[in-house]
Parts: structure tokens; C-alpha cells; sequence
């Protein structure tokens, strides 16, 4: 069945299902996911996961470039180019049809992008933040 709920119920609902099979949740791909992640990140010196941290918060805040750029461009697009407008609406609605529809898919597919990289990158955040707190080097990230 086709479920619209996030990751987190999903992962919820893998654990739930996995419980009678191994109780340490040692085989849930997820938890292998995130251990591997975390053994990595480990293994790095203070220092770099500082730089790292760093380079982390500016992909986190520059992600939202994406959901701007897919929508300005078309209203930049239909407000400045007359020739543009006269190729979309002066051959019936074929084009106008075909590039509401190209605009409308980059548009869903950008957004969903944007959050999903977002999610990662304060994924990756808290997880360097943990780290370093735990070696009682940086008693604050964020």
C-alpha cells in the first residue's frame, strides 16, 4: 500500500515490523545507514568536523536557491519577452499546455529536492554537533 507519510513513520513502521526478528535492530538498512554515517564521521579530528560542520550550514541555507530560481525564471520569462509570449499563445494552446506542464514538473521535482536536501544536511548537522559534544569540544553547534 501506497503511504504518503514521512520517513520518520516509515522507519517506525520497519522497526515495528522488525522486532520479532531481532530486537537490537541490528539488520534494519535504515540504522546500518545511519551507524555507517556516524562510525565515519568518528573517525574524523575535532578540527575537521568543525570545517565540515561549517560547510554543512551553508549547504543547509543555500538549498533554498532551488525553489526560487523555478519559480522566477518563468514569471522573468513571460514578463520580459514579448516573443516568448506571441510563441506560447499565438499557435494555439499546444505550447502554452506543454510548457505549463515542463514548468509544473520542474517545480515539484525542485521543491522536493530543496527539502530533501535540506532534511540531509541537518541530518548530517546534528549528528557532527553529537560528535563534537560528546568529545566535550563544542559545547554549542547551532
Amino acid at each position: 500500500m501506497i503511504s504518503f507519510r514521512g520517513d520518520a513513520h516509515k522507519i517506525y513502521l520497519r522497526l515495528k515490523k522488525n522486532i520479532d526478528h531481532d530486537r537490537t535492530f541490528q539488520h534494519v538498512r535504515d540504522m546500518e545507514e545511519v551507524r555507517g554515517i556516524k562510525s565515519f564521521y568518528e573517525k574524523i579530528d575535532s578540527q575537521t568536523l568543525k570545517i565540515i560542520y561549517y560547510r554543512m550550514l551553508k549547504e543547509k541555507n543555500g538549498s533554498g536557491i532551488i525553489p526560487i530560481l523555478s519559480t522566477a525564471i518563468p514569471l522573468f520569462l513571460f514578463l520580459f519577452a514579448n516573443q516568448l509570449q506571441k510563441f506560447l499563445f499565438g499557435k494555439g494552446y499546444f505550447y502554452l499546455i506543454l510548457f505549463s506542464i515542463i514548468y509544473f514538473a520542474l517545480l515539484f521535482f525542485s521543491v522536493i529536492l530543496h527539502f530533501r536536501e535540506k532534511a540531509w544536511a541537518t541530518f548530517h548537522i546534528q549528528m557532527i554537533c553529537d560528535i563534537l559534544e560528546e568529545r566535550k569540544e563544542d559545547g554549542k553547534c547551532q
